[in-house]
C-alpha cells in the first residue's frame, strides 16, 4: 500500500524551507550532547554533583534516547510524523527548561531522561519524513543537508557552552535550547507536510517493552563497563540480560501479526549493507569525539571554547564531503562512494595514529580534514540506501531501527575505545606516577588531565611526569586510532563485496512478516 503523502505528482513546494526547520531541530539536539561535556565541571561545583551523579546526568539521556527509538518510529507511522515531530520538539523544549532550573543532581538526571525522550522522537522521524517532501533525484542532497544538522553541533556545543558558562549561570547551557526549539516548532507547524502509513499499523506494546528493556540493559552494561570493569558481575549480568531480552524480542517480532519492526528488512542486501556502514561510522565517530577533546584540551592545552573552535576543520571537511557525495553517487554509484568514503575515513584514522605528544595542531588539522571528508562522503549515501529500501508506510520504524543500531555502535565505540585508551595510558604512566605524592598517584594513573594538574602543583619536578603522561596518552590514542582505521577499512571491504553482485540490485523477494509490506530496491549501486 502506498503512502499518499509520500508519493507526490509534484515536488512539495516548501521542501527546502521545511528542511531548514528539521536541520535547526537536529542542530539543537546535537548541541545538547556536546554542550553538556563542557558544563559537567561546573555542575559538580554548583550542584554538588558527585562523579557517579555526573555520569548519570550524561547516561540517562543516552539510555532513554536509544531505548525508545523503536516505539517512537512506529508511533510516527501510525499517528503522523509531523505531529510526532512537533510533540518531540515540545517535550525537548520543556525538558530543557526543567534542566535549566533543576535544584539538584537527581532532578537533573530525570530532566535529562525527558530530553532523551524528545530526541528519540525527533531524530528518526525527521529523516523518515524526507520522502514526503523530496523526489528521488533530490533526496541525496536533502539527506546530506539533514545530516549536517547533527554534525554542526559537535564544535558549536563547546564554543557556545564555553561562552555561556563564562558569562551566565550553568542553566543557560540548557535554556538556550528553548527559543531555538520554539522557532523550530513554528517552522515545523507551517512548513512540514503530514506523512503517515495509511494502514495505521497497530502499536506492538509487548515488542515496545521488550525492545526498550533490552536496549537499555545492553547499553547500560556497555556504558558502565569501562568504569566498573568488564569482569564485574553487574556489567556481565546486564549485558547478558539485554542480549537475552533482545533475542526474545526478535522471536516475538517473528510471530507478531503487527510487528514493531520488519525483520525481513535484513534479508535485503542494501539495507543490511547501509546499516553496517552507519554502525561503523558511529563506532569511529564516537571514538573520535571521545579522544579528540581530551587531546586538544590537555595535551595541546586548549580551553573548552578553544577546543570547539579547533574541531571546526572536521566539520568543514565533512560539509565538503557531503556536498560532493550525491554527485559522486550519480556518477559512479553508491557502492564505490560508500566504500570509498570508509576507505578515506580509515586513512584519516591512520593519520591520527601518527599524532605524538610532540605533534602540533597542524597534524591534527590534517587528520581532521581527511576524517571529515570520509564521513561526509559515506554517510549520506548510506542513509539514502536505507530510505530507498523502506516501504513508504514503514519509514518511521525503519529509520528508528537504523538509528538504534547506530546508538549501539556509538556506545560500543566509546566503551571499547575508552577501555583501550585507559589501559594503555595507565600502563604507560604507572612508573612515572610514583614520583607524584602518594595520595594522588591513583589519580595520575586514572586520567591525563589529573596527571597534568598534579604536574602543575609539583612545579619543575613535575615536568617529567607531564611528559610521560602526555606520551602515554598519545600512545593510547594511536592504538585506538589504528583500531578505528582497521574497522573502517574492513567495513569498506565488506560493503564493496556485498554490493558487487548484479550491480547491487536485489534478486528475488525478501521474506517479510505477515501484515507488513515488502519492498525491493532497484537502485544504481
Amino acid at each position: 500500500m502506498k503512502d499518499d503523502d509520500a508519493v507526490r505528482a509534484e515536488p512539495y513546494g516548501k521542501r527546502w524551507w521545511a528542511l531548514s526547520a528539521l536541520v535547526l531541530s537536529l542542530l539543537v539536539i546535537g548541541l545538547d550532547i556536546t554542550i553538556l561535556n563542557v558544563a559537567l565541571p561546573t555542575l559538580a561545583t554548583d550542584l554538588g554533583a558527585k562523579n557517579r551523579e555526573l555520569q548519570w546526568i550524561a547516561d540517562s539521556y543516552t539510555l532513554v534516547f536509544a531505548g525508545l527509538l523503536l516505539p517512537a518510529g512506529v508511533l510516527g507511522d501510525r499517528f503522523g510524523r509531523k505531529k510526532m515531530i512537533m510533540a518531540g520538539l515540545v517535550i525537548f523544549g520543556v525538558a530543557s527548561a526543567w534542566c535549566a532550573w533543576s535544584t539538584g543532581p537527581t532532578e537533573l538526571i530525570y530532566a535529562r531522561g525527558l530530553l532523551g525522550l524528545g530526541a528519540a522522537i525527533v531524530t528518526p522521524l525527521s529523516l523518515s519524513i524526507l520522502p514526503a517532501m523530496f523526489p528521488e533525484e533530490e533526496r541525496g542532497k536533502a539527506i546530506a543537508i539533514w545530516s549536517t544538522g547533527t554534525v554542526l553541533g559537535l564544535p558549536l556545543g563547546p564554543i557556545l557552552g564555553g561562552y555561556l558558562l563564562e558569562h551566565f549561570w550553568w542553566g543557560s547551557v540548557f535554556l538556550i535550547n528553548v527559543p531555538v526549539l520554539a522557532a523550530g516548532l513554528l517552522c515545523a507547524a507551517y512548513l512540514l507536510p503530514e506523512s503517515r502509513d495509511p494502514a495505521k499499523p497497530g502499536v506492538d506494546l509487548v515488542g515496545g517493552v521488550l525492545s526498550t528493556a533490552g536496549l537499555c540493559s545492553l547499553l547500560y552494561g556497555i556504558i558502565e563497563g569501562p568504569d566498573k570493569g568488564w569482569s564485574d558481575v553487574t556489567i556481565l549480568g546486564t549485558i547478558a540480560v539485554g542480549l537475552l531480552v533482545l533475542a526474545v524480542f526478535v522471536l516475538w517480532e517473528r510471530r507478531s501479526g503487527r510487528p514493531l519492526i520488519d525483520l525481513g528488512l535484513f534479508w535485503n542486501r542494501r539495507f543490511a549493507v547501509a546499516t553496517l556502514s552507519l554502525t561503523v561510522l558511529s563506532f569511529v565517530l564516537y571514538g573520535i569525539l571521545f579522544v579528540a577533546p581530551q587531546y586538544l584540551q590537555v595535551v595541546l592545552e586548549s580551553s573548552a571554547l578553544g577546543s570547539g573552535v579547533r574541531l571546526l576543520p572536521l566539520v568543514g571537511a565533512y560539509m565538503v564531503g557531503a556536498g560532493v557525495s550525491d554527485a559522486l553517487v550519480k556518477r559512479i554509484g553508491a557502492r564505490w562512494v560508500t566504500g570509498g568514503g570508509l576507505v578515506i575515513l580509515g586513512v584519516g584514522m591512520a593519520v591520527m595514529a601518527g599524532i605524538s605528544s610532540e605533534s602540533g595542531y597542524a597534524h591534527t588539522v590534517w587528520a581532521f580534514s581527511v576524517l571529515g571528508v570520509g564521513l561526509g562522503i559515506s554517510l549520506p549515501p548510506s542513509v539514502e540506501m536505507v530510505m530507498a529500501v523502506l516501504p513508504p508506510g514503514e519509514m518511521g520504524r525503519g529509520t528508528a531501527l537504523t538509528t538504534a543500531l547506530r546508538q549501539v555502535g556509538g556506545a560500543l565505540g566509546i566503551a571499547v575505545l575508552g577501555s583501550m585508551l585507559a589501559s594503555s595510558y595507565s600502563n604507560g604512566v604507572e612508573e612515572a606516577a610514583r614520583s607524584a605524592p602518594s595520595q594522588v598517584q591513583a589519580q595520575v594513573e586514572d586520567s591525563v588531565a589529573a596527571a597534568s594538574a598534579v604536574a602543575d602543583r609539583m612545579g619543575e619536578s613535575g615536568e617529567a611526569l607531564r611528559a610521560t603522561a602526555y606520551k602515554a596518552f598519545t600512545d593510547g590514542m594511536a592504538s585506538l586510532s589504528l583500531l578505528c582505521s582497521i574497522v573502517a577499512l574492513l567495513g569498506a571491504s565488506v560493503i564493496i563485496l556485498l554490493l558487487a553482485k548484479r550491480g547491487g540490485e536485489e534478486s528475488g523477494q525478501r521474506p517479510v512478516n505477515e501484515g507488513s509490506e515488502g519492498s525491493s530496491a532497484d537502485l544504481r549501486a
